[in-house]
């Protein structure tokens, strides 16, 4: 079975979650398996091995998962994307709307080094709004955006779109 049957084979739709009309791809069932687990960051590794990355940012919270796991095996640095008002030093922050309302994302402005190659990661991508504004904090950091990687891509949303402005390498594992 390949990698994207098992994570297929895992993730689960949750009805109307956060709201009615929303089916969400819930991925903490592929957490129960710590082989998937591995086997999905080799991939993500495999998939951006040719890319010079000098670190690894994620979005809270799901894209910390994989993402801080990816950022060990490349022996780089993890910056965390965290909701408006969790870090704790001086931030960056950017706002921008869900598919089911707004919200506001920080970035401490000292996590880049001016002219770093970022790796940036969530666990889906629907809209592209979250990583849309996860790629202006990076860029107003002075980081510069070698690809994105998903473990999910709702594609029919068509949120690489808004991405492709930033970088044209995209990589996920699973597209519905």
């Amino acid at each position: 079975m390949t990698t994207e049957e098992k994570i297929r084979n895992c993730v689960r739709d949750i009805s109307d979650f956060p709201k009615q009309g929303i089916v969400f791809k819930d991925i903490t069932p592929i957490l129960q398996d710590p082989k998937l687990c591995a086997e999905i960051t080799e991939v993500l590794l495999a998939q951006t091995k040719n890319l010079k990355i000098d670190c690894v940012a994620a979005v809270e919270s799901r894209g910390f998962l994989f993402g801080m796991l990816v950022a060990q095996k490349l022996q780089v640095p993890f910056i965390p994307i965290r909701k408006k008002g969790k870090l704790p030093h001086i931030t960056y922050e950017q706002s921008y709307d869900l598919e089911y309302g707004t919200a506001t994302i920080e970035i401490h402005q000292d996590a880049i080094v001016k002219g770093q190659h970022v790796l940036l990661h969530d666990d889906l991508l629907a809209t592209g709004g979250t990583i849309d504004a996860a790629s202006k904090l990076v860029l107003r950091a002075g980081g510069v955006i070698s690809a994105y990687s998903f473990i999910i891509n709702l594609s029919f949303l068509k949120g690489e779109e808004k991405l492709k402005n930033y970088c044209e390498n995209l990589f996920g594992l699973v597209t519905y």
